[in-house]
């Protein structure tokens, strides 16, 4: 058996299929994101899903993408915890960065890929390898126009009274703004980027207001200045986006794009079944 995991912050997709590329099953857990969570933690989110704890012993590759794998430390880390679980495996761990490379563009094709999720990257892909300009200092130093980005600015709009009334009542309604609950959250608990994460989900709602329009497009403008137009190349090659917000902002990023003249094309929400199709061609052709 074969598995093939794709984990961001807030989710991570796992996909089984046997040595002929045949599907076995396809299951889910929360985010398996090795910078944020404690090693006990990732042991319980994985052992606490029946399918893949239960299918621990047949498993003999996996093939595992995740957010926060840019350090040699974490990698080493995750692959200590595969195998005190799955302890007939060998692993192949790399950063989501591949897995949305591998879920979007032809082999031999070079592109731009993005990641608009929970967190945000840029990719520049040659047809063979990949390469970044811009090192992730992770959530609070950057990730713009991600989930976290936009959640982020939100609290602090509510906070200093700079979002309009109507809109504010509403983002009262919904969520508990209380000081005290957001300190707890982004002080004290696991995974505070998928926290200001969760809160994306009004400006999406509301994105057609005049007020929301332009914070969603000054935070687009950015991710493209400041990860985009780093390569010189930019207007020249294809530039696909992965990940929810990518997927919810599609309209607003092909508007914003071709401010810059970029040649938007792909927008996939989940890579996870792109990513297998990849390794079913690369388990066919050997």
């Amino acid at each position: 058996m074969i598995l093939i995991v794709d984990s961001g912050s807030t989710k991570t997709d796992w996909i089984a299929i046997d040595n002929l590329a045949n599907k076995l099953f396809s299951t889910q857990t929360l985010g398996l994101n090795p910078t944020m969570l404690s090693s006990e933690i990732l042991k319980e989110r994985i052992k606490n899903n029946f399918e893949i704890y239960n299918n621990r012993d047949k498993v003999e590759k996996i093939y595992f993408y995740s957010a926060g794998l840019g350090v040699d430390s974490t990698k080493q880390r995750i692959i200590k915890i595969f195998k005190s679980i799955f302890k007939n495996s060998n692993y192949d761990v790399k950063e989501d960065t591949y897995a949305a490379v591998y879920s979007v563009v032809d082999e031999g094709v070079s592109a731009i890929v993005n990641i608009l999720g929970t967190g945000s990257n840029c990719t520049y892909y040659d047809g063979n390898d990949i390469f970044q300009k811009v090192n992730s200092l992770g959530f609070i130093l950057m990730d713009y126009a991600s989930g976290n980005y936009y959640g982020k600015y939100l609290i602090r709009a509510y906070y200093f009274n700079k979002m309009p009334k109507k809109l504010r009542e509403e983002f009262n309604e919904k969520f508990d703004l209380s000081a005290n609950t957001i300190k707890e959250n982004l002080y004290r608990k696991e995974n505070p980027n998928t926290y200001l994460a969760s809160f994306a989900k009004f400006i999406i709602d509301n994105k057609s207001d005049s007020y929301f329009k332009d914070i969603i497009e000054k935070g687009l403008r950015r991710f493209i200045e400041y990860q985009i137009m780093q390569f010189d190349n930019y207007k020249s090659v294809d530039i696909h986006y992965v990940g929810s917000i990518g997927h919810y902002l599609k309209e607003e990023i092909t508007k914003v794009g071709k401010e810059y003249d970029l040649k938007t094309s792909k927008f996939v929400k989940k890579p996870i079944e792109g990513l297998v199709d990849y390794h079913k061609r690369l388990l066919i052709n050997n």
